[in-house]
């Protein structure tokens, strides 16, 4: 008998180990969503507004580092909240600022889900479908012939759900560098509108109003965002063209 063979028991509680850290975040996320929804909202910016930038004023180091930390758990865990918290750092910190520590938090809250759910799942899925055969390992050879371009249209696309584009990629085994970048530089484009909403947030609460993230689908914001989709898919329409010539 090898003695260097790990026993079955031991395999077991190896494997429900690596699945914790998605179990964890998908926990949080329901919980979350029944209990917090009413809580990160707009309203509460509104009513503790004036302790927040009290806060900014006396202490801005901390209350930039609690803000990328609130922001990352949101993402990471999934709760509501997502947008509050991108308009909300544009009030806070600025457009610039705002932009920049917008991109930050959700990339870390992006990164979190994603290697949660490579160690879990992801790792077994990606290895089912490295050994199977027909369609599936051809849409996966697709898919990494391409993965910049696919990984940048699912976050360019505004129709993609943020969540979507962060566990999809781990479960089909993406490389993590091309998703870290992908992530920082695709979530640019909608965080800037997202941070400039926020930048006006006091002069619509003074209005007693509350913002309207309908912006985004205006088309002069929309359209610019498409084209950069359109951008990170022509390679792959380029491909396709000559593929079929080829035929």
């Amino acid at each position: 008998m090898d003695q260097t063979t790990t026993p079955a028991p031991a395999r077991r509680k190896s494997g429900l180990l690596r699945h914790l850290p998605l179990a964890v975040i998908l926990a949080v996320a329901v919980i979350g969503a029944v209990t917090l929804r009413d809580y990160l909202t707009f309203d509460t910016l509104r009513d503790h507004r004036e302790a927040l930038l009290a806060l900014r004023d006396s202490h801005f180091e901390i209350l930039a580092l609690g803000f990328v930390g609130v922001y990352v758990l949101i993402v990471a865990f999934s709760l509501p909240g997502a947008a509050v918290a991108s308009v909300t750092g544009g009030f806070l910190f600025g457009l610039g600022l705002g932009t920049a520590l917008n991109v930050l938090a959700a990339s870390l809250g992006a990164v979190a889900i994603f290697l949660a759910a490579r160690a879990g799942l992801g790792r077994a899925l990606a290895a089912r479908i490295e050994t199977s055969e027909g369609t599936l390992k051809r849409l996966k050879q697709g898919l990494h012939e391409h993965e910049i371009s696919v990984l940048l249209l699912m976050r360019l696309v505004p129709a993609v759900p943020f969540f979507v584009a962060n566990l999809v990629p781990a479960l089909v085994g993406v490389r993590f560098a091309n998703f870290a970048l992908t992530t920082v530089l695709g979530i640019i484009p909608g965080a800037i509108v997202f941070t400039w909403i926020g930048v006006g947030l006091g002069e619509v609460f003074d209005r007693g109003e509350s913002p309207d993230l309908s912006l985004l689908w205006e088309p002069q914001i929309i359209g610019p965002i498409l084209g950069l989709a359109a951008l990170a898919a022509l390679p792959i329409v380029i491909k396709a063209i000559r593929g079929r010539r080829n035929i």
